[in-house]
């Protein structure tokens, strides 16, 4: 039997008035039916352009698109020609689609399980009644908790991993022939990533699906995939089974996305990244890839050197349900009773799962969250009882790293005066000239060249960003930074460089941080001590090296054990 789709020498470009750039450079490749192909590559590769070029999903005004996708059911249909009626008895009916940010994907304020009844009453022109039970039904099989109670939830009220399977429910409500999945685990937690590796793996397999899995990740798709395409600058560079790919990668490309997992390396020994492997000219070359080794920081850290952090029995509680009159009945426990210390220049991880309280510990060292009880310590000054000045004072000497860049930087101003602002908020230099110069710097240490100053932020990639981010966040020399989930979304690649980057800073500044993962293969590459957190409260806490390899608690273990592995 032929294949199931086939795309025959796809040629995208996007137009505008300034450039063309050519996202596609004609790539064909087959799916077949009950297949799994993943598409893998960094950022810009091609992989979403080819997702969303399937079911036609790019702005046909700035898009020039050449070639063919030819789509095989009862007769074989090309996606790119046909009429909008034949295209739309595809689109969610036949191939369906997960995409990458469930929230930004689900309607905020229509609940859960009626966004999935609208597409059962559109596409299979059944009642509301009987949309609203196979919706429940199909909650259930995607093994959403208590799913009756699914159903009336809105997408805030519930977790990123439960969002995701609400968006698999959808897609696979009309019982499609091929999946799509664009990015459906980035940025979720490694143990809700594996469940849904698990789930869309069980349904492809109940069903006879066939799946396109795009990731940047291959330690990711090792788990699901049985045929790999790898895409670099809109180009295949490698098609070959997931065996061949993982035992004998053929392409410089494969190799360095191969070799800049943290998983694979020991912690201060510096990251390879694609530079190392392949030239800039698109020309394969491989280089010889001798990197430096940074000075173990773990070495470095003496038991006995002072603390710099304390916190002892802080508690953050949330009120979860009240009564009539208001009197509040139940918390939500986000941080219990926890307590630790952090000395001076150690890197601390903090490690565990969506929900156990990471974040919320971060910001309430930070003060944004204020605390419900407890003490935190730093430099023998409690910071809970600090008044407006003193906590202004206080932020000058601990900075934070968000998760997200993009939302964290203002999108109508420049790099520079994003860099620049912390400087003249707390009265830093003379005048505007000696904080430009400052920011420059800056930006010249996280690798970023000068003419940065003049962009936005949407001019840069998510690399970029991150980076601007952590420039900033050094622009006030603290001594102690908080890093939340700084490196999660990004690509493996880009991920190494932000980690090799960080390790070039702590060694020059000697800052003393936080960092906040639910990666326990980035924690142990790049922290000291490991803090493992579940629910609340503190599992165990540790040497990096010592949990990694002889984890104590069980959720340690899970933690671990959900680790994709080539």
């Amino acid at each position: 039997m032929g294949p199931i789709l086939q795309v025959k020498d796809l040629a995208i470009d996007f137009v505008n008035d300034e450039q063309t750039v050519h996202a596609l450079q004609g790539i064909s490749f087959d799916v077949n039916e009950g297949e799994i192909v993943a598409l893998v590559g960094e950022s810009g590769s091609g992989k979403s352009v080819t997702a969303l070029s399937i079911l036609r999903l790019l702005n046909e005004k700035i898009t020039k698109i050449n070639g063919e996708i030819l789509f095989r059911q009862s007769s074989e249909i090309d996606l790119l020609h046909c009429n909008g009626d034949e295209l739309q008895k595809v689109r969610g009916n036949k191939i369906a689609m997960i995409f990458q940010e469930p929230m930004s994907s689900l309607n905020p304020v229509i609940t859960c399980g009626e966004q999935v009844s609208e597409a059962l009453v559109l596409h299979k022109k059944i009642s509301k009644a009987a949309a609203k039970k196979q919706t429940i039904d199909l909650f259930a099989e995607v093994e959403l908790p208590q799913p009756e109670k699914m159903y009336s939830r809105y997408p805030h009220q519930i977790s990123g991993g439960q969002k995701q399977r609400v968006m698999i429910a959808m897609a696979m409500c009309c019982s499609p022939q091929i999946l799509i999945c664009d990015e459906p685990t980035t940025a979720l937690d490694v143990m809700v990533q594996k469940s849904i590796l698990l789930l869309i793996k069980k349904l492809q397999q109940q069903n006879n699906l066939s799946v396109i899995f795009i990731s940047h990740d291959l330690g990711v798709v090792s788990e699901i995939a049985d045929k790999i395409i790898v895409l670099y600058k809109g180009k295949i560079v490698e098609e070959a089974s997931s065996k061949n790919i993982f035992n004998h990668p053929k392409h410089a490309y494969t190799k360095a996305l191969l070799a800049c997992r943290p998983l694979l390396h020991q912690p201060g020994e510096r990251l390879p990244v694609v530079s190392d492997f392949i030239n800039m000219n698109n020309d394969e070359k491989i280089f010889n890839t001798q990197y430096p080794i940074f000075n173990n920081q773990q070495s470095t850290i003496d038991n006995q050197q002072s603390s710099v952090l304390s916190v002892q029995n802080l508690k953050v509680w949330f009120p979860a349900k009240s009564d009539f009159f208001g009197k509040i009945m139940q918390y939500n426990k986000a941080v219990d009773d926890v307590s630790f210390e952090v000395r001076e220049r150690e890197i601390v991880g903090l490690v565990g799962g969506s929900g156990c309280g990471k974040t919320t510990l971060g910001r309430a060292i930070l003060q944004l969250i204020r605390p419900t009880s407890g003490k935190i310590i730093f430099k023998q000054k409690d910071i809970s009882l600090f008044n407006k000045n003193e906590l202004r004072a206080f932020r000058k000497d601990m900075q934070i790293i968000f998760q997200d860049p993009y939302s964290s930087l203002d999108t109508h101003q420049k790099i520079g005066d994003a860099i620049a602002e912390p400087m003249f908020v707390h009265n830093l230099f003379y005048d505007k000239k000696q904080r430009k110069d400052k920011a420059i710097s800056l930006l010249e240490k996280v690798d970023l060249p000068s003419s940065f100053y003049e962009r936005y932020p949407h001019e840069l990639s998510g690399g970029q960003r991150q980076r601007v981010v952590i420039a900033r966040a050094l622009a006030l020399q603290p001594s102690f930074i908080i890093c939340d989930e700084c490196v999660s979304a990004l690509d493996v690649s880009v991920q190494a460089q932000v980690l090799n980057l960080l390790n070039d800073l702590k060694k020059e500044f000697g800052f003393t941080a936080i960092f906040i993962s639910h990666d326990l293969s980035v924690v142990r590459y790049f922290c000291d001590r490991i803090i493992v957190m579940n629910k609340g409260k503190i599992e165990e806490t540790g040497d990096a090296q010592t949990i990694w390899q002889s984890p104590q608690s069980l959720y340690t273990k899970v933690l671990l054990n959900a680790l994709p592995t080539l």
